[in-house]
């Protein structure tokens, strides 16, 4: 089947629901969406949004903290664009409805990790993300010339003249396939974190975006760079929930099996340290005392603030018997962002003409090495609309379509299981928390395997971003933010002060900071 439309998003968190309300101004939008709408990892983002709105914060201090977290590999014009316009835009989602929690009728602000300043936003204690998604919901479907489809799961990019003209994707209900062709389109896919064994992120979470784009010729930028947070919840047959970071900012303190704290040997920051440190510390200690898992410790803290502050943590770890005003709750490492992604300009622009993108599934250079607790709501909201404005200035006429000659395989189009977790594994075992040289050419090796096997779409993209992941950590000889080498432990301004970068076709090469 084909269709044609002005404009095409391809999901439906902060980015891509920011991006389609932007692009409804002046035309038709279509959203494509893997699962039901909003399921992102925006609905699953706890903590908050950061933004400096607060009576004692300065921009300039948030941009010196994103710089610093980042590692020496931010760009900072990329940077300076989130915190100067970020206020606008959070000012706008409360003007549409979003709900922040508030007290005696002012925002209420929070501290994270490496942020100088409480500047960090919530909504119904620790639900941000979800009622964030609520709201431009809401928002969007007050546009009528936008359409959603949801259970929509996009397979490739069209690409005809050098040019995206739209893409191929699958009803997963119906398993009818279908083109849908567009002035311009914007990725807004999220991020890659079921890649890994271990992750706080949900199952539509596979990369798709960042390997569409390889392959349709885009080029993609630091993706060595991977973010395990810290604490995920470690309870046999419970999911890897998240252990927001807020929990550590309002006091929550780390100790080992044996019940001692053990960050202040690891940084001076303590539990207040970059994530990239905080995971590295916890490995380390599970290794010393030779234990599947840390503790989480709140119970130095009013019981009645933990239930009211943090009400979703509270109640799933109580469906799995942990009482988190009384219990020490038990925490590992699990794989949560991916810094690296398709690389965009700060307007939004990707290196294939007619193809846009935002949010997680890009690479700004807003992030650098390591992302800032709470940076990436605000970089979904900021780009996705910034994005949003340069398609609309840019988009052309729909071209002439020469139609793709035999259509679609609509069978088997699913990652089989088995597959996915013997991807899942290897990049957890050689690609996670620390890698080497050995480790990473086994992992490639058999993701090689795997990719000569008779394999679907689907699955080429879950593999193609894996290996993009590993080929990056291989090229990079140095430890650096969220990638870390055993066999290169220290940090290498001297060579490494730069993006790396790959495109189909060409060596992965050294990409200068902007």
């Amino acid at each position: 089947m084909k269709r044609e439309t002005d404009f095409l998003v391809i999901g439906s968190g902060i980015a891509g629901l920011r991006a389609a309300i932007g692009l409804s101004q002046s035309g038709n939008v279509v959203v494509l969406t893997k699962d039901k709408l909003g399921e992102s990892n925006t609905e699953y983002a706890q903590g908050g949004v950061a933004v400096a709105l607060s009576d004692d914060d300065q921009i300039n201090l948030h941009f010196q903290d994103t710089i610093e977290a980042g590692a020496g590999l931010c760009d900072e014009s990329a940077v300076r664009v989130l915190v100067e316009q970020g206020p606008q835009y959070i000012k706008e989602l409360i003007e549409w409805g979003t709900e922040f929690d508030t007290e005696n009728g002012e925002l209420v602000f929070t501290k994270e990790a490496a942020h100088s300043r409480r500047r960090i936003l919530h909504a119904h204690g620790d639900s941000t993300g979800r009622e964030i998604v609520r709201s431009m919901l809401a928002r969007a479907r007050q546009a009528k010339n936008i359409e959603m489809l949801s259970h929509a799961t996009t397979l490739s990019i069209i690409v005809q003249d050098e040019r995206a003209v739209g893409v191929c994707y699958i009803d997963s209900e119906t398993k009818q396939s279908s083109r849908i062709y567009a002035r311009a389109t914007i990725l807004a896919t999220g991020g890659a974190g079921q890649l890994y064994a271990h992750t706080t992120n949900p199952d539509v979470a596979t990369g798709d975006g960042i390997s569409m784009a390889y392959l349709a010729g885009a080029a993609v930028c630091d993706m060595e760079f991977v973010q395990f947070h810290p604490t995920a919840l470690n309870i046999p047959n419970a999911p890897r929930f998240l252990i927001s970071e807020a929990v550590r900012g309002e006091g929550g303190r780390l100790v080992n099996s044996q019940g001692q704290k053990f960050m202040a040997n690891y940084d001076q920051r303590e539990e207040l340290a970059p994530r990239d440190i905080v995971s590295r510390a916890i490995v380390a200690e599970m290794l010393k005392t030779d234990a599947p898992y840390v503790y989480l410790d709140l119970t130095h803290l009013s019981a009645s603030f933990i239930r009211q502050r943090f009400p979703k943590i509270f109640a799933t770890c109580l469906k799995y018997n942990c009482d988190i005003t009384k219990d020490l709750i038990p925490v590992s490492p699990a794989a949560h962002y991916v810094m690296g992604g398709v690389r965009t300009d700060t307007e939004g622009r990707t290196s294939l003409p007619g193809l846009y993108a935002a949010g997680e599934v890009t690479s700004t250079g807003v992030h650098g090495a390591n992302r800032l607790a709470s940076n990436s709501l605000l970089e979904g909201l900021v780009f996705g609309a910034r994005a949003a404005i340069t398609a609309l200035n840019e988009s052309l006429n729909l071209p002439e379509i020469r139609e793709a000659g035999r259509e679609l395989q609509t069978e088997n189009w699913q990652i089989n299981q088995q597959v996915r977790s013997e991807i899942s594994n290897l990049m957890w075992l050689y690609a996670g928390i620390k890698r080497s040289k050995d480790g990473l050419e086994k992992a490639l090796t058999k993701l090689n395997d795997i990719a000569s096997q008779p394999i679907n779409q689907t699955t080429k993209n879950m593999i193609t971003v894996a290996k993009l992941i590993v080929q990056a950590a291989l090229f990079r000889t140095e430890s650096r933010g969220g990638h870390f080498r055993e066999d290169y432990p220290q940090r290498d301004d001297k060579t490494w002060h730069c993006h790396s970068l790959q495109k189909l076709g060409h060596e992965i090469s050294i990409l200068e900071l902007a």
